[in-house]
């Protein structure tokens, strides 16, 4: 799959599986919200305490599924190199991803105060292969 094909399809469908790694090696699946932002990165919000950006301060590798709204059908798969932006300066991203999810909110001084207070980060993904090329 093309890489913008896989773009295209975060765009429009959120919903999605992000997977880390954990110190053994086995996979930590967590769900996510994903966006793409203007520079062509997946990004999630997530909290600096959570496991996922734990691990991928620990090893950047991740891979992404994407799914559908109505599960069943259309989805895709992401691999790439994740990295985690802390605040301050994830402020602009955490705005930006919040507008491409969600729309506009309601009262960005109260987003940006909810998000200072979580501890949010914002998790980049650049991705480095998409698929599935085949079905079975």
């Amino acid at each position: 799959m093309d890489l913008d094909e896989a773009r295209d399809f975060l765009r429009a469908n959120h919903r999605a599986v992000l997977a880390t790694f954990r110190r053994d090696g086995r996979p930590q699946m967590s769900p996510v919200a994903a966006a793409v932002d203007g520079d062509g990165f997946v990004v999630i919000s997530s909290r600096e305490t959570a496991i996922k950006s734990k691990n991928i301060r620990r090893d950047p590798r991740v891979s992404l599924c994407g799914l559908n709204d109505g599960f069943y059908g259309a989805w895709i798969q992401v691999d790439g190199a994740a990295s985690v932006v802390s605040l301050p300066e994830a402020m602009d991203g955490l705005v930006d991803y919040y507008r491409r999810v969600a729309g506009e909110h309601p009262n960005w001084d109260e987003y940006r105060a909810a998000m200072e207070q979580e501890r949010r980060v914002l998790l980049r993904i650049a991705i480095e292969r998409a698929g599935p090329d085949v079905s079975g």
